[in-house]
C-alpha cells in the first residue's frame, strides 16, 4: 500500500473554521469518539480582523467575526508550525546562548543579567523599550526585532534540558508579570494581583500594544517547557476583564488570541464557558460551542471531510491530578458559585498566608526544573 504518512502534505487552512477544532469534540475526552460524526463548528467563515457585517434584523447593529489572521496564527502555533522549516544557516544557539548570559541581545548589546538585575519595576525601560521583548520569549516565528533569531527545534530541546537558563526565563517572565501587575506564586504557575495592581492594570487597559507582548509570552511558554503556566495567567486576565471590569479593553484579545495560545481543548472549552457567561452583551458572543446539527429526516447525514487538523498535543509538563481537575473545571463550577468567589487574587491571599512569604527570586532558585 506504501507509505501514506509519507505522502501527507501540510494544507494551508483557508477558514476560522479550519483553524480551530475547540469544540470539534465537546466532551470530557479529547479524541475524537470511533465512528462519531463531527458538528458543525458554529463559527464564522473567514474574515480579516476589521470585517464584519450588518444584521439584517438590527440594520444598525454590526455583526461580529472572527479574525481569520488571528485564527490561523494560532492554528499553526498550537500545531507546532507544521510547514516551518528549519533555516539553513548554521543554528548558533542564540537564544539559548543570550539566556546563559554570554552573548547581549542584539541592536541594544544588553546582557540577560543585567535585565534581570536592574529593570525590575522600571516600568518606562519595560514600555518603551521594544526590542528585547524578542530576546526574552523566544518564538519559531520572526518578531518586529529582525536581529533575534528565530527558535528551532534541537535549540528547544537544549534550552528545555539547561538548568541556567530556564531558571533565568523564569526570573524573565516574572519581571513582566510585575510590568502588568502580577504576580507569579508558585511552581505550577498560579498567579494573582501584584501590590501594584492598580496602577498598572490601569496602564495595561489603556496600553494594548502590550496585548501583543501577553501573546507572546504565552507562546513562549509554551515552546519552552512551561506549557501550565499558560493556563492561570490565561483564567485570571480573563476575570479581571469580563467579571472585575478592571481590563476591559482586554476583552477582545483575550478570547481570540490568549485562550487559543492554549494547546488543549478542554482548557480552552472551560474558559470559553466562564467567557460566555459573563461576556455582554450576550449576544455578541462569537467563540461558544456550536449549535448541533439536525439530521434530515431522509437518514443523509451531512457529515465533512478532508479536514486537515492533526491532533493537538500539550509539550507542557504532566500536572498533578489536584492542578489540573481544578483549573479544568473551575470555569464550569462558577454557576455554582459567586462571581467574586473564583480562585484568583482573593484564593491566592489564603495560599501565601498559610506558607509564609518568600522572596520570589531566591524561591524560584529551589524550582526543581
Amino acid at each position: 500500500m506504501g507509505n501514506l504518512m509519507g505522502s501527507w502534505r501540510y494544507k494551508e487552512p483557508s477558514t476560522v473554521e479550519e483553524c480551530d477544532s475547540t469544540w470539534e469534540t465537546d466532551s470530557e475526552s479529547d479524541e475524537l469518539q470511533p465512528g462519531g460524526e463531527e458538528e458543525d463548528s458554529g463559527i464564522s467563515e473567514s474574515m480579516s480582523p476589521a470585517d464584519a457585517v450588518r444584521d439584517p434584523l438590527h440594520p444598525n447593529r454590526e455583526e461580529m467575526k472572527r479574525s481569520f489572521y488571528a485564527a490561523k496564527d494560532l492554528y499553526k502555533y498550537r500545531h507546532s508550525y507544521p510547514n516551518y522549516k528549519e533555516p539553513r544557516r548554521l543554528n548558533e544557539y542564540r537564544n539559548l546562548r543570550f539566556y546563559l548570559n554570554k552573548i547581549p541581545l542584539v541592536p541594544d548589546g544588553i546582557y540577560i543579567e543585567e535585565i534581570l538585575t536592574k529593570w525590575r519595576g522600571d516600568y518606562e525601560k519595560l514600555e518603551h523599550n521594544h526590542t528585547y521583548i524578542q530576546w526574552l520569549f523566544p518564538l519559531r516565528e520572526q518578531g518586529l526585532n529582525f536581529y533575534a533569531q528565530e527558535l528551532t527545534q534541537d535549540e528547544i530541546k537544549e534550552f528545555q534540558s539547561t538548568r541556567e537558563a530556564k531558571r533565568r526565563f523564569l526570573l524573565a517572565y516574572t519581571i513582566m508579570l510585575d510590568f502588568f501587575g502580577i504576580k507569579l506564586l508558585d511552581k505550577n504557575g498560579n498567579v494573582a494581583r501584584a501590590p501594584n495592581w492598580q496602577d498598572r492594570f490601569q496602564h495595561l487597559n489603556e496600553s494594548q500594544h502590550n496585548y501583543l507582548r501577553i501573546t507572546r509570552i504565552l507562546k513562549s511558554l509554551g515552546e519552552l517547557g512551561f506549557e501550565s503556566f499558560k493556563l492561570p495567567l490565561v483564567r485570571l486576565l480573563l476575570e479581571e476583564a469580563l467579571v472585575e471590569g478592571t481590563l476591559p479593553n482586554m476583552r477582545h484579545s483575550a478570547l481570540e488570541y490568549f485562550i487559543y495560545t492554549l494547546r488543549q481543548h478542554r482548557q480552552r472549552r472551560a474558559l470559553l464557558r466562564f467567557a460566555q457567561r459573563h461576556y455582554q452583551p450576550p449576544e455578541n458572543f462569537i467563540w461558544g460551542p456550536p449549535k448541533k446539527k439536525r439530521i434530515p429526516a431522509s437518514g443523509s447525514t451531512g457529515m465533512k471531510s478532508g479536514k486537515n487538523e492533526v491532533v493537538e498535543k500539550s509539550v507542557g509538563k504532566a500536572r498533578s491530578p489536584r492542578e489540573g481537575r481544578n483549573l479544568e473545571r473551575e470555569a464550569d463550577d462558577m454557576d455554582d458559585r459567586k462571581s467574586g468567589e473564583w480562585k484568583t487574587a482573593k484564593g491566592s491571599k489564603v495560599l501565601q498566608e498559610g506558607r509564609g512569604r518568600v522572596d520570589l527570586e531566591e524561591y524560584i532558585e529551589t524550582i526543581p526544573l
